[in-house]
């Protein structure tokens, strides 16, 4: 099927959307065989991408075309990544592996739990939406999108996915590091704090907010991942600090290549959602708008302001201890909090309720 036909098909199987067609190059990292290729000419090609790229464009180009605009995320909601980029080589140099260590390995635990996608519940959108939906990503959802995403994340059967590749990376560059043992217990004591949130949005019902709520919120994680993405080519791709640059920067610009799919999916589905009109439980109708609008709200103004501490405690409470193995512990925490950068988050997320957007 030539591109341009692709390109003017809006529905699709599950089985395509799940195709990545032939690689002249398997992608191995530590030995397993991971997701993706490369072809003739040595270029990394995503995994199940052969029908998903074009039926994103598709989706997303209908949807201007019917006069919705895709959902935006400014940059300035992103905090920046701690420790930086200048800090975490600092560590490094100094012979303090452990804070970067645990730091890769988080987000590699991260990455696996992708795989959760694949059990969100999909209601019957169809009966819930006023507007049609056919010929949408959000008719796609269940019938491979998130199934896509899933094995993306954690991989699918004999084949690794991001969670390895974040590994490997890890691995070769800083030389099969040893890695802590509470890694795992600390994170999950971490995600366990809070508790679920009271619903935004009962008149919708439960299982529909649970499915929009769980789709914009791995879409602020997708997007605010670009710049841990981008720490890590940039620590990574260092010789000064990296034992395999080019092996270990390129495996997170292959995992920086995937993602590109998951964040252009959830934003067509959302902003799909967002432009049509929702029943709710009680025979009424809400705006599509209202609902995404507010749930992004209360994801994103939660994120920026509990993200930054949630990483500066992951690091902080190890870091004098790790600091030992350097040769000046007090002289190097003082260059490393000398290199901190001062992040405020911004005062509106852009998704206000019309009444606190003036």
């Amino acid at each position: 099927m030539s591109t341009a036909e692709l390109e003017d098909r809006t529905s699709f199987s599950a089985v395509e959307l799940l195709s990545s067609g032939d690689y002249d190059e398997p992608l191995i990292a530590n030995g397993v065989r991971c997701h993706g290729g490369f072809d003739a000419d040595g270029r990394y090609r995503s995994p199940r991408t052969l029908h998903r790229g074009p039926a994103i464009a598709a989706w997303q180009s209908r949807l201007a075309d019917e006069g919705g605009a895709l959902i935006e995320l400014s940059p300035g909601l992103m905090p920046p990544q701690y420790p930086n980029v200048a800090q975490a080589k600092l560590l490094l140099q100094n012979g303090v592996r452990d804070p970067v260590v645990r730091a890769l390995t988080i987000i590699s635990i991260v990455e696996g739990f992708g795989a959760m996608i694949r059990d969100v519940q999909v209601p019957d959108l169809g009966e819930i939406f006023v507007e049609p939906i056919e010929g949408t990503a959000l008719a796609h959802l269940e019938k491979g999108l998130f199934e896509a995403h899933a094995r993306d994340e954690s991989g699918y059967r004999d084949e690794g996915g991001h969670k390895q590749m974040w590994e490997a990376a890890r691995d070769a560059a800083l030389e099969n590091p040893k890695i802590p043992g509470d890694v795992l217990m600390r994170l999950m004591g971490r995600r366990g704090r809070g508790g679920r949130p009271e619903p935004a949005f009962p008149e919708i019902g439960p299982e529909l907010e649970r499915m929009l709520g769980f789709m914009a919120n791995v879409l602020v994680v997708e997007v605010f991942a670009e710049g841990t993405f981008q720490w890590g080519i940039d620590v990574l791709s260092d010789p000064a600090v990296s034992a395999a640059p080019d092996v270990a920067g390129g495996m997170v610009r292959n995992i920086q290549a995937d993602e590109k799919p998951h964040v252009e999916y959830l934003r067509a589905a959302l902003s799909e959602a967002r432009a049509r009109t929702i029943r709710t439980v009680d025979g009424k109708t809400i705006a599509g708008q209202q609902v995404v609008d507010g749930l992004l709200h209360r994801i994103l103004r939660q994120m920026t302001k509990t993200r930054p501490n949630d990483q500066r405690e992951d690091v902080r409470e190890g870091l004098v201890e790790a600091m030992k193995a350097a040769s000046n512990p007090a002289r190097l925490l003082e260059e490393f909090d000398a290199l901190d950068q001062d992040w405020t988050p911004p005062g509106k997320t852009g998704f206000e309720p019309a009444q606190d957007a003036a």
